[in-house]
């Protein structure tokens, strides 16, 4: 028997540009280095034959990776003395196997960083399988039987917004046209938009640049944060606009920043740049706030979710018509099942689906979601996009590639969320404190 007893976890933490790049306001850690980028990453080493590993982590901002790391500890427990194969044939079962354990549920049912800890678990076992499968994640789960998708999924606190079988009829509906829609995908890839002009640390100079950038690139959208000044928000907002002509969708992220009052008049200041979504512009957790909100600046669309740390909040968010975009996030909630009870929420509500991927292995890992969806789910890439930075893609073994502003459809087995072990090691956080003398 094959027993996951072996499992090494690492406190990962990427060093950021003095000019942040990649991320809004970074924290500085104790040794003085900007490592916001950073992440809770975890290695499943069965013992078997073929030597095959499973990945996954938590994205993180580095401080706290300890907290994160003890949770992940915490979760492994559970199937410490467990067949491998027996958890890979059932993931639904794995899934609701770990969700459901009394003891960690009590501590943060549905959220929290016990949530984070059970996603990465259950990534880690994605990869896995889908290596074993010799097949990219998104291929694995779009070629698996509507039935089978299905029994991923936990539709407890679900079913007044779907039921199991909703799902398989928006499920069965998608298979006829699964085979061209994949063809289409491997030859064609997927839209991305990209975040990378708009960092709040980026000066006027730098932001027309990379707008210029990001239009010869061929991107068809971008997002600017805005959210501190609303007077240098007005002015790189017509920056933007004069670089990239009217037509051209421009976004903007709040960042959480706002009470529902400042969003709507932050929000009526913009709106002559004529946005195409207003991003996270309360808290994640408040999906009445976020309702108000809607409802005030229509027809402008929110787009959010890329915090919400389940597939309950996503469910209020689509029920309460607060939202215009879901933007799913590949390591907030728990794992790829949740994320697929999601994508199922936003096809049964009509809402596009654009994932959240500013952050290192955001693009990775979220890219084989989305693609699944297009395939197995949706069956649409209709006003829809991946974001997109262009930062800490070095770090994975098999990197996330965007040409002419789309993503080419993975062909690696795996989920993509193995990281070089070269960089685990050197930016590991016992790595860099050492380097100051700190450890």
């Amino acid at each position: 028997m094959t027993i996951a007893t072996s499992y090494r976890t690492t406190d990962v933490r990427f060093v950021t540009s003095s000019r942040h790049d990649g991320v809004p306001q970074p924290p500085l850690d104790p040794a003085g280095r900007s490592t916001a980028a950073s992440a809770a990453y975890l290695a499943i080493e069965p013992e078997s034959a073929d030597g095959l590993e499973g990945h996954g982590f938590v994205y993180s901002t580095g401080t706290g990776n300890h907290f994160q790391l003890a949770a992940i500890d915490a979760v492994m427990a559970l199937i410490a003395h467990r067949d491998v194969e027996s958890l890979l044939a059932d993931m639904g079962g794995t899934w609701r196997m770990l969700m459901n354990d009394t003891r960690l549920r009590w501590l943060a049912p549905d959220t929290g960083i016990v949530q984070t800890a059970i996603g990465a678990v259950v990534n880690a076992l994605w990869d896995l399988k889908a290596k074993r499968a010799g097949l990219p994640l998104w291929q694995l789960l779009s070629r698996m039987s509507p039935d089978e998708i299905v029994d991923l999924v936990d539709f407890r606190y679900l079913t007044d917004a779907l039921t199991p079988m909703e799902a398989l009829d928006i499920l069965d509906d998608a298979v006829p046209g699964r085979a061209e829609r994949e063809a289409f995908l491997l030859a064609n890839g997927y839209p991305a938009y990209t975040s990378s002009p708009g960092w709040l640390g980026y000066t006027d100079d730098e932001l027309e640049r990379l707008c210029r950038q990001a239009l010869a690139d061929g991107f068809r959208q971008i997002k600017i944060e805005v959210g501190v000044d609303l007077e240098r928000d007005i002015r790189r907002l017509a920056i933007a606009r004069d670089v990239c002509g009217p037509d051209f969708p421009i976004a903007i992220d709040a960042g959480r920043r706002w009470d529902v009052d400042d969003a709507v008049r932050w929000v009526g200041a913009l709106e002559r740049f004529d946005l195409h979504w207003v991003s996270e512009p309360t808290s994640p957790v408040d999906v009445l706030a976020h309702a108000a909100i809607a409802k005030a600046i229509t027809p402008i669309p929110i787009a959010t979710g890329e915090r919400a740390h389940s597939r309950v909040v996503v469910k209020q968010l689509l029920q309460s018509n607060a939202i215009g975009y879901l933007q799913i996030d590949a390591t907030r909630v728990a794992g790829i099942n949740e994320n697929i009870a999601n994508l199922l929420l936003a096809a049964r509500s009509g809402v596009p689906v654009c994932p959240h991927a500013c952050g290192a292995g955001l693009c990775e890992a979220v890219q084989h979601l989305a693609m699944f969806d297009y395939v197995a789910v949706s069956g649409s890439m209709e006003d829809r996009a991946i974001e997109y930075t262009d930062h800490f893609h070095e770090h994975f073994v098999t990197p996330a590639v965007v040409e002419g502003g789309r993503y080419r459809a993975p062909s690696a087995p795996g989920a993509g969320t193995e990281m070089l072990a070269e960089s685990v090691d050197a930016y590991s956080w016992l790595s860099l404190v050492a380097l100051d003398g700190v450890a």
